[in-house]
């Protein structure tokens, strides 16, 4: 299966960002295999964002990940419960990387819905199919992803991305064209200073 390459990551993390959206996340989980197509991202630069963790080149137990080669998964817990899945882009040393906040599930459905909700597909209320995906907390649950799997290479076979859903052996639908990319402020982030205007988030 083709899956992108360091090549991809080592470039700027907006670019990335941007790039990303419409492409695969895919997660081998002992065996089986869930994918999603990625709908909306975050760019984080931490040689001038305060809204990084790393802003300043800040290195600690938590912020080491993302002094990574491109192409590393970083992720971390928020409010003690809410796992996040980051992508290291740029130079290795330089503490850059893209947060996935939605995607839209195309392979290995009920595996993410028996995670996120002890349900199958199709027992989900329609509040429940509306906010599946739509958060970073929701798809590291889905996938199955902790810190356990902070620092694994998304070159790899357990986690990576892939550009096509051909390359996940699946027909592709009409759905699948690439919709309009719209830009706005990151979420969250009312302590970063300038950074809360910085318009890195990215959706289709």
């Amino acid at each position: 299966m083709a899956k992108l390459t360091e090549k991809f990551y080592r470039q700027d993390t907006r670019t990335v960002a941007r790039a990303l959206l419409g492409k695969y996340l895919v997660r081998d989980l002992d065996g089986a295999r869930l994918a999603l197509r990625i709908t909306e991202t975050e760019a984080y630069m931490g040689r001038m964002d305060k809204a990084c963790h790393a802003y300043g080149y800040k290195r600690t137990k938590r912020t080491e990940t993302l002094f990574s080669p491109p192409g590393t998964a970083y992720i971390y817990l928020i409010y003690g419960m809410y796992h996040c899945l980051n992508f290291v882009t740029e130079a290795e040393g330089e503490p850059c990387a893209v947060l996935i906040r939605g995607g839209e599930a195309v392979l290995g459905e009920s595996l993410m819905t028996q995670a996120r909700f002890g349900k199958t597909p199709d027992d989900l209320s329609s509040y429940q199919r509306k906010n599946f995906l739509n958060g970073p907390g929701k798809v590291c649950r889905a996938l199955s992803l902790t810190r356990e799997q902070n620092g694994i290479s998304l070159l790899g076979d357990t986690l990576w991305v892939c550009d096509d859903i051909k390359d996940l052996d699946l027909v592709p639908s009409s759905e699948d064209v690439q919709r309009q990319i719209l830009t706005g402020p990151r979420i969250g982030i009312d302590y970063a200073g300038e950074a809360i205007h910085f318009p890195w988030r990215y959706w289709i």
